[in-house]
């Protein structure tokens, strides 16, 4: 006797008794189903020409712009996103959606002289077909945004599959880009892991941003079927302070980047290393900030630490810390309806604690001491990611030593492990990613294929 599926559904994590959305997970069958209707439009889509895709999505980023105040309260609704990094971040996709609308006339590839003889010697960029994008809930309208877009610019089709606590957002994005996209070329995908792992099963091109877990199981799925697959996982990063830096202004950049959105982002500061004499004057630094850093309800602009995404979370925060004395902590809201934590500084943190080997994701840093910047180093790139790390000095000399020996995709001077520019490519060494970079032109050359064409006279 077979048993209805699990609802999908989407509840407000400042106040859970606020349910966002509830739909029926469709199942596998509607992926294939989705899939299949996206092939079939995918070809004209491709055909229109580049200024029509174009047109359209430059019409898209107007339309999220000119929605703007109503996708921010949606984000803080359904994701407890702070509301001022909300606002920042719909301004962000309506960005990004305007940037990718240039790339259609980009070229799409080159022309060569043949080795002898008369002809000519093409490359050409061409799409996939359908782009599977699996994305997770903690940048509900930026990360479908900076996959969907070249996606499309480039010809493609998309079918996107949101985490389940970001439902609402991508129903809305969708609903803004199929006003201006020919029927069956977006498709949001609502559900779970059956319908995950059934666009991985039947999708042209697969983009995936999550947990390091399912995104080595999706990058395996993939490979194994033989198509392009990227997956952006998991990070530990780690922010270095050298003696020479500013420490209120590096201390200011750490705690925004531990407690921000309560630490809720893949390139948010887990690991503080304070190399030689910083390590006094920076816990001084950090504690004061951390102290005085706004915790409580998203909806409040003030506020830069809000509620985490859901009880799970909040229970996987309050277990990572246990046991460990806490060098700062700040004070969580009393509000006992919502999913909230107080932000750490941990200090003294075993060498073999999760917390120095794992993500976890919440508001939660160690404080680590190293007596040289090589030893800085070495302990930035001992753990098992390599996504972003921040190095805070005034010497131009140090700096220039971690751009050469981090082993990280991308290294920040005096600047913090948050934030990244959208035209630049995105993504880390080791467990952190799988496959090209996402983001900027970078993005473009994922989903799309290089044909090679030999043209030779029928009459030499």
């Amino acid at each position: 006797m077979s048993t209805a599926p699990t609802p999908i559904v989407s509840r407000n994590p400042a106040d859970p008794t606020d349910v966002v959305v509830k739909t029926a997970a469709p199942g596998a069958f509607a992926a294939a189903d989705a899939v299949e209707r996206a092939r079939a439009a995918q070809p004209a889509w491709l055909l229109a020409g580049a200024a029509a895709r174009a047109a359209a999505l430059t019409a898209i980023a107007t339309a999220v712009e000119a929605a703007a105040d109503e996708l921010t309260a949606l984000t803080v609704r359904e994701v407890g996103k702070p509301v001022t990094e909300a606002r920042a971040e719909i301004a962000r996709t309506a960005a990004i959606w305007r940037y990718y609308a240039q790339t259609p006339h980009d070229p799409a590839g080159t022309v060569h002289e043949t080795a002898a003889g008369p002809g000519l010697l093409l490359t050409r960029r061409r799409p996939h077909g359908v782009a599977g994008l699996i994305t997770p809930w903690n940048f509900p309208f930026a990360i479908p945004t900076w996959k969907a877009a070249p996606a499309l610019a480039a010809g493609n089709a998309v079918v996107h599959k949101p985490a389940p606590d970001a439902t609402a957002c991508a129903l809305r994005l969708a609903e803004i880009a199929q006003q201006a996209l020919p029927p069956g070329v977006y498709t949001v995908l609502p559900g779970g892991a059956t319908e995950g792992n059934a666009l991985v099963s039947c999708a042209d091109a697969v983009s995936f941003t999550g947990s390091t877990t399912i995104g080595r199981a999706v990058a395996a799925a993939a490979t194994a079927r033989g198509i392009p697959v990227q997956a952006e996982m998991g990070g530990l990063n780690a922010a270095i302070v050298l003696p020479d830096a500013d420490m209120d202004t590096a201390a200011a950049h750490i705690a925004a980047a531990i407690a921000g959105y309560a630490g809720q982002k893949c390139t948010a500061t887990s690991r503080v290393i304070a190399v030689g004499t910083a390590l006094a004057p920076l816990r001084e630094a950090l504690a004061t900030h951390l102290r005085t850093l706004p915790v409580g309800d998203p909806t409040d602009p003030a506020t830069v630490c809000g509620p985490l995404i859901n009880e799970q979370a909040r229970d996987r925060v309050t277990e990572a810390r246990r046991g460990l004395p806490d060098l700062v902590t700040t004070s969580a809201p009393t509000r006992s309806n919502g999913w909230y934590t107080a932000p750490a500084l941990l200090e003294n943190v075993p060498a073999d604690h999760h917390l120095l080997r794992e993500e976890t994701f919440g508001p939660l840093a160690a404080l680590l001491p190293a007596d040289t910047l090589d030893q800085a180093v070495r302990m930035t790139n001992s753990v098992p990611y390599g996504l972003v790390t921040s190095v805070h000095t005034a010497s131009l000399d140090a700096a220039l030593h971690g751009l050469d020996r981090l082993d990280t995709g991308m290294i920040r001077i005096n600047a913090p492990t948050t934030g990244v520019d959208f035209h630049l490519p995105f993504g880390g060494t080791k467990a952190s990613s799988h496959g090209p970079r996402e983001q900027g032109r970078t993005a473009l050359d994922f989903y799309t294929s290089v044909r090679t064409y030999t043209l030779t006279p029928a009459h030499p």
